[in-house]
C-alpha cells in the first residue's frame, strides 16, 4: 500500500512536471514566434518630403517628352491655389523654385526672373503668371516655355499639378502630378496664404 501511495504521488508529480514543461515550452515558442513577427514589422519609412517630390516628378516629366528641354529657356511662375489663383503660399513659392531647379538639372535652361523689375510680383504672393502678361513676359525674357504649376488642400494630403506649357500657345508640353502628406510642415508651409 505504500509503494501505491508512494507510486501514485510520483505519478502525479511527474505529470505536474511535463505539465510545467509543456506550458513553459508554449510560451517560449510564443515568445520567439512574437520576436519573429516584430522583426518583420520594419519602423515605417519616412514621409517623402517636398523636394524628393518634386525632383521625381520632373524626372518623369521630362521622362515622358525627352524633346521638352528643346523648348528652352523656360521662366517659372509661382504654384497657386487652385481654389484662388491670385493666391500662393510658402509652399507654391518652393514648389516652383524646387521644380524649375530640378527640370534645370534634367538639362532644361531656366532664367532667372527675380533678377529683373519685370515680372508681375506681388508681396507674399511671388511671381504669377497672368494670361494678360504672358506675351509680354515671354518676350522680355526670351523665353520658349513657362512652368506653371498649382495646389490643393485635402484632408491628408495636398495635391500638386505642374505644367510646362508652350510660350507661343499655351500647349502643354509636359506635366507631372504629386501628393504632399499633410503634416504638420506641410501645414507650415500651407499658411502663408491666410490658413489651411
Amino acid at each position: 500500500m505504500l509503494m501505491t501511495l508512494f507510486a501514485t504521488r510520483r505519478t502525479r508529480s511527474i505529470s505536474h512536471t511535463t505539465r510545467a514543461v509543456t506550458i513553459g515550452m508554449t510560451l517560449l515558442l510564443m515568445a520567439g514566434c512574437g520576436a519573429l513577427g516584430n522583426a518583420n514589422n520594419m519602423p515605417a519609412e519616412p514621409e517623402p518630403d517636398l523636394s524628393e517630390l518634386v525632383h521625381t516628378a520632373a524626372e518623369q516629366m521630362v521622362a515622358s517628352n525627352p524633346e521638352l528641354t528643346r523648348y528652352s529657356p523656360m521662366i517659372a511662375a509661382t504654384f497657386v491655389s487652385i481654389d484662388n489663383l491670385s493666391q500662393s503660399s510658402t509652399l507654391g513659392r518652393m514648389s516652383s523654385e524646387i521644380m524649375a531647379s530640378a527640370l534645370s538639372r534634367q538639362g532644361m535652361q531656366v532664367r532667372e526672373v527675380k533678377m529683373r523689375d519685370s515680372m508681375f510680383i506681388e508681396e507674399s504672393v511671388g511671381e504669377l503668371i497672368l494670361s494678360r502678361q504672358v506675351q509680354r513676359l515671354t518676350a522680355q525674357h526670351n523665353a520658349r516655355s513657362i512652368l506653371m504649376g498649382t495646389y490643393a488642400q485635402g484632408q491628408d494630403y495636398v495635391y500638386v499639378s505642374a505644367r510646362v506649357v508652350r510660350a507661343g500657345d499655351a500647349m502643354v508640353l509636359g506635366s507631372a502630378d504629386f501628393r504632399l502628406p499633410l503634416n504638420n510642415n506641410t501645414r507650415s508651409l500651407l499658411e502663408g496664404q491666410g490658413g489651411w
